[in-house]
């Protein structure tokens, strides 16, 4: 629903759009090349995928309907010029597409986290893409778009959440296959944290980050290494943060 010269969402557009939001908060950006700058959060309720080791269940249904110009203005409200667009999967809301153009539009530096599950094509060119490339032991590796790598930009980055040595190998292995290291900005590699109520599931009982980066050392492998910052300020089960 936009101006289809020019791509730019009135508002009049934006108040008669909605989508399910989760949560909106403020707080200090944990992950990416962002990690520890104050960020402004939209998660967007919904996901059709279901990772072993995934934090953020309760964003699966939980929410209420927000209008997309009352976002837009919260994120400018907020007086700080990063946001980031999460879920849940975000995309999974058709919505979203007109969210992230409106935060581009309104000069914030926009970031959003995907599973690389969904088509990433309709995003404006001028945000920034965290795109997961599902592991093995997340239980949904056969769900990464693997069409998506050839619509990433310079300025995006790809996300491996790392639970196990196989995880560590694959993740190595499509690092070279798809030359990952030269599309984008930014190749990520975190250890899965531990989720203590399935920690008997496969992918769910957490890496030693000592052991990841142990493992990228040894093969001087060209990633970065990062860990959930937040979840080291704060209790790990801490919304909103």
């Amino acid at each position: 629903m936009s101006d289809t010269a020019t791509g730019i969402i009135s508002l009049d557009q934006a108040r008669e759009q909605s989508l399910r939001i989760n949560e909106t908060f403020f707080s200090i950006q944990g992950e990416s090349t962002f990690a520890g700058l104050p960020c402004f959060f939209i998660r967007l309720t919904g996901c059709p995928l279901r990772c072993a080791w995934c934090d953020t269940s309760y964003a699966f249904r939980e929410g209420a309907p927000r209008e997309v110009a009352s976002l837009i203005a919260q994120a400018v409200a907020s007086r700080c010029t990063l946001v980031e667009v999460t879920g849940g999967e975000p995309l999974a809301q058709a919505a979203c597409i007109d969210l992230v153009r409106g935060l581009c539009d309104a000069g914030l530096t926009t970031l959003i986290e995907t599973s690389g599950a969904l088509d990433i094509s309709p995003l404006d060119a001028r945000c920034i893409r965290i795109m997961d490339l599902k592991c093995p032991a997340s239980g949904e590796c056969h769900r990464n778009l693997w069409s998506n790598i050839e619509h990433l930009r310079p300025h995006d980055e790809i996300k491996f959440v790392i639970a196990d040595r196989g995880d560590y190998e694959w993740a190595k292995d499509m690092l070279s296959k798809h030359a990952l290291g030269a599309k984008v900005n930014c190749v990520l590699m975190s250890a899965a944290w531990a989720q203590p109520k399935n920690a008997d599931i496969a992918g769910c009982a957490g890496l030693d980050p000592k052991s990841l980066a142990e493992w990228i050392l040894a093969d001087a492998l060209p990633v970065r290494m990062q860990t959930q910052l937040h979840k080291l300020i704060w209790h790990p089960t801490t919304r909103g943060v």
